[in-house]
């Protein structure tokens, strides 16, 4: 039998993981105990069938995975001392909004502004929406480039290795000790930083063929369309995760070398934090 698809998500100082119905967060404590936090979770699309539809299920998942990661990352930041308390339900729902706005304006008001300059160079709007696609590739490129020089981001990115590698060590059968799990690999197929590449990439092909409205047509257009572009990536996303085709993985590569800025490679006590997490959500 196939084995449960398994999930995570780096946090402060641990690891989420999520799977069979469970979301467990586990966080390594200022005074060096790991403090592990379990959650039963079901699906939306458990109650509405209808949502595990192709496309329909890409952009759900990703709802409920920027829920379930922003109400982890507020238990790891108490957990780990840097925050007094949780964050309340409405403050999570403005922290989202916040975090969602800002994403809007860095990856497409920004982008979609500056694409307006490519019009001396071409009126053609395919012309203009690959430029201003691969404007927003950039501009992604450069975040992430930015982000992972940054002390603290580093250590999460530690965590995130670690979690890929248990990840990696659970889906090959093994026993889930420290000395397994550093056999493996930090890139994953599945991680997230590789759905976000293709989200970019899809973008590009979705949006240049829209035509060429003014500023506020093709800000609204672009948002009204990721959901669409989500359903799309994570439909992509899960066929090479299962495929064995080479083509396949030759295309998922840059998703790979891309992890190489988002994952570092995490010490035992990391690994030991996400083996935690991992165990929590099987028993």
């Amino acid at each position: 039998m196939e084995k449960p698809i398994v999930g995570g998500q780096a946090v402060i100082e641990g690891v989420m993981m999520r799977g069979f119905g469970k979301v467990a967060t586990a966080v390594r404590e200022p005074g060096g105990n790991i403090n592990v936090q379990v959650k039963a979770v079901v699906s939306i699309m458990e109650r509405y069938p209808i949502l595990k539809l192709p496309l329909l299920r890409g952009a759900v998942s990703l709802f409920e995975s920027l829920i379930l990661g922003m109400k982890s990352l507020s238990f790891s930041a108490q957990a780990a001392g840097e925050e007094d308390e949780q964050l309340t339900d409405r403050e999570l729902i403005g922290t989202i909004i916040l975090a969602v706005g800002l994403a809007c304006g860095l990856f497409i008001a920004i982008p979609t502004f500056a694409a307006k300059f490519f019009r001396e160079l071409s009126s053609d709007p395919i012309i203009l929406n690959l430029a201003e696609g691969i404007l927003r590739l950039i501009i992604f490129l450069v975040y992430l480039l930015a982000i992972s020089r940054m002390k603290d981001i580093q250590r999460v990115f530690q965590y995130h290795g670690a979690e890929h590698k248990t990840i990696f060590c659970y889906e090959a059968d093994m026993p889930l000790t420290v000395e397994n799990v550093k056999k493996f690999p930090r890139l994953h197929p599945r991680c997230g930083t590789a759905f976000l590449l293709i989200v970019m990439l899809v973008s590009i092909i979705v949006f240049a063929l829209l035509g060429w409205g003014d500023l506020w047509e093709r800000i609204l257009s672009r948002i009204i369309l990721l959901p669409i572009v989500a359903g799309i990536s994570y439909e992509i996303i899960r066929f090479s995760a299962r495929s064995g085709n080479k083509f396949v993985k030759l295309a998922t590569l840059p998703g790979l070398w891309l992890q190489y800025l988002t994952t570092r490679e995490p010490d035992d006590s990391m690994i030991e934090v996400a083996i935690k997490s991992l165990e929590a959500v099987q028993e």
